[in-house]
């Protein structure tokens, strides 16, 4: 008897690393000391020499049951970006520049060309981030998890001079509220999603007009990275105030944890047009708007607050990066909270 009658095939995991190096070679950055492959990856901070006090950051998600889509329509390029997008963007929304990450995959077969095919969706999302994929675990559970199944999540680590942190300590009556658009759905709240639409090929392969594309393609779209745009404003010479990534929670959940006591946001509804895939789902779901406003971030995957005077320059930056902005509300005195008008 050996491992690999038990399940675990120790080649296949040579292979898996063999195959994944030409993805990781492309995120690398000067920092970066060795090579895949080690016992831990080694990153150089010589520069934070530059930061008056400097600070590191840290987030760290995973895709949620997002990954059963991906089991379902057989399309694992994308769902790496979605690991990354889910860390990263938490490392911006707090003034921070990522520095590296690290995915875990767990599978229950290791089959290397999947692996492969995983960890090159991470590789992209380290490039749209500026972060270096150092390292990471592909660990092989067979009796645990089923042979087609995989989970996947990562963490990234970041920095950032404490002077430059956004708190939102700063907030004050009169700030504007700008949002990016979103890709879709992200990665969170797909546990709604397949009670909503039937997860079966013919379900996801159906075109609907109002889409432009598959229900599948809709909603395994990656999540958007919004490190550029945030770096583009800060480039700009803007003090973002005050960020809010929207994730699991919706609007409802996420905006307050930008505000001060004092402080509330008001949030237009009308001020961009709601995805066509929101608007299917609480068509197909029954699911009330409010539901819909705690669960998903209905056309926006970050907001920023940021002084009247700096409406213009910040939307302007975050265009330069090849973000879309909207003017969505503004903060005001009061509990706090968010309310959609």
């Amino acid at each position: 008897m050996d491992y690999k009658s038990s399940g675990v095939d120790i080649e296949a995991g040579y292979e898996s690393v063999e195959l994944m190096k030409k993805f990781v070679k492309g995120t690398m950055r000067p920092e970066v000391l060795g090579g895949l492959g080690g016992f831990s990856g080694a990153f150089d901070l010589s520069a934070i020499k530059n930061m008056d006090e400097p600070v590191l950051l840290s987030g760290t998600d995973g895709c949620g049951t997002k990954v059963k889509l991906a089991f379902l329509m057989d399309k694992h390029d994308t769902i790496g970006i979605d690991a990354v997008a889910m860390c990263v963007n938490d490392v911006a929304c707090a003034g921070g520049e990522p520095l590296f990450f690290l995915d875990y995959i767990a599978c229950g077969k290791n089959i290397p060309e999947k692996i492969a095919t995983i960890v090159s969706g991470v590789a992209e999302g380290c490039k749209q981030s500026g972060c270096a994929l150092v390292g990471g675990e592909t660990a092989e559970h067979p009796g645990l998890m089923p042979e087609e199944e995989y989970d996947l999540a990562g963490f990234a680590v970041g920095i950032v001079d404490k002077k430059d942190i956004i708190t939102g300590e700063n907030l004050k009556d009169g700030d504007v509220l700008i949002g990016m658009a979103s890709t879709g759905v992200h990665s969170n709240g797909f546990s709604l999603v397949r009670k909503i639409f039937e997860m079966t090929k013919e379900s996801l392969d159906t075109y609907y007009d109002e889409l432009g594309c598959t229900l599948g393609e809709a909603l395994i779209a990656p999540t958007r990275i919004y490190v550029k745009a945030l770096k583009a404003v800060k480039d700009a010479g803007v003090r973002v105030k005050a960020c809010s990534h929207i994730t699991g929670g919706g609007f409802y959940e996420n905006i307050p944890r930008m505000l001060p006591e004092g402080k509330r946001a008001v949030v237009e509804k009308n001020s961009y047009e709601v995805p066509a895939i929101f608007k299917l789902m609480a068509k197909k779901g029954n699911v009330s708007e409010q539901m819909m406003y705690n669960t998903y971030n209905m056309g926006l995957g970050m907001i920023v607050a940021v002084d009247p005077a700096d409406v213009d320059k910040t939307m302007e930056a975050m265009r330069s990066a090849g973000d879309t902005p909207y003017v969505v509300g503004k903060i005001v005195d009061g509990e706090k909270g968010v309310d959609l008008v």
